[in-house]
C-alpha cells in the first residue's frame, strides 16, 4: 500500500512540473513576436509591411504555413493556408466538435473583427478576413485543401459548419479605423466646421 501512495505521489509531482513547463512556455510565448509550432503567440512586429498593388498569390502553393494574427485580440498563431482562383483562404476545422467549441475562438473573433496580419516568408499583409459559407468556390477551395493537406475537407463539410473558410482579402480601410477618441473628435469636428464654412461661402455668393 505505501509503495502505491509513493508511485502515486511521484507521478501527480512529475505531472506538477509538467504542467507548470507547459503553462510557463506558453505565457511567455503569448507576448513574442509571433507563435512557435506549439504555441500561440503576440503581434507581429517585425517584417517588412507589404505595400502595393494585389500580390500574385499562386506561390502560396509552395507555402506550408502562415503566421495570422487578429487585430482584436492581438494575438497570433500559425494557419495552413491555400490559393484559389488568386485568393488567399485560411480556415480552421473540427468546429463542430467539443474540442473545437472550447479550444477554438480565433474563428468566431475573426467573424467579429475581421481585420488581421498575415507574416509569410518574413513578409507582413495587412487583410480582412471574410468567412466564405456557400458558393460553387467551396468545391475547388475544398479540392485544394485535401490536395496540399491531408485534410478531407468537402463543401458538405464547409456548408455544415465543420470547417469555417475564411477569404483573406485586402483590408479595407476606413477613415475613423485606429483612430483614438481624441483624434476622433478632432475629426468630427474638423468636417463640421468645413461644412459650415462651405455654407457660408455658398450663402455669400447666392446674390439671387
Amino acid at each position: 500500500m505505501n509503495f502505491l501512495v509513493k508511485v502515486l505521489v511521484i507521478v501527480l509531482g512529475v505531472a506538477l512540473v509538467l504542467a507548470t513547463a507547459v503553462l510557463t512556455a506558453a505565457a511567455k510565448q503569448s507576448s513574442a513576436d509571433g507563435p512557435n509550432r506549439v504555441f500561440s503567440g503576440g503581434p507581429l512586429t517585425s517584417g517588412q509591411m507589404y505595400v502595393g498593388d494585389e500580390p500574385d498569390w499562386r506561390f502560396l502553393s509552395d507555402v506550408p504555413t502562415l503566421e495570422l494574427q487578429l487585430l482584436t485580440p492581438p494575438e497570433s498563431r500559425r494557419i495552413w493556408v491555400a490559393e484559389v482562383q488568386g485568393k488567399m483562404y485560411v480556415w480552421s476545422g473540427y468546429m463542430n466538435s467539443f474540442f473545437g467549441k472550447i479550444w477554438k475562438t480565433w474563428p468566431g473573433q475573426a467573424v467579429a473583427d475581421g481585420r488581421a496580419i498575415v507574416r509569410i516568408e518574413g513578409v507582413r499583409y495587412e487583410r480582412q478576413l471574410k468567412r466564405i459559407q456557400t458558393g460553387e468556390v467551396l468545391d475547388e477551395i475544398a479540392a485544394v485543401i485535401s490536395a496540399k493537406y491531408p485534410s478531407q475537407a468537402t463543401r458538405a463539410v464547409i456548408e455544415s459548419g465543420d470547417l469555417w473558410i475564411f477569404e483573406a482579402a485586402p483590408r479595407e480601410h476606413n477613415a475613423g479605423a485606429g483612430m483614438t477618441v481624441e483624434e476622433s473628435v478632432i475629426e468630427m469636428a474638423k468636417e463640421a466646421t468645413d461644412a459650415v464654412t462651405e455654407e457660408l461661402v455658398v450663402l455669400e455668393g447666392d446674390q439671387s
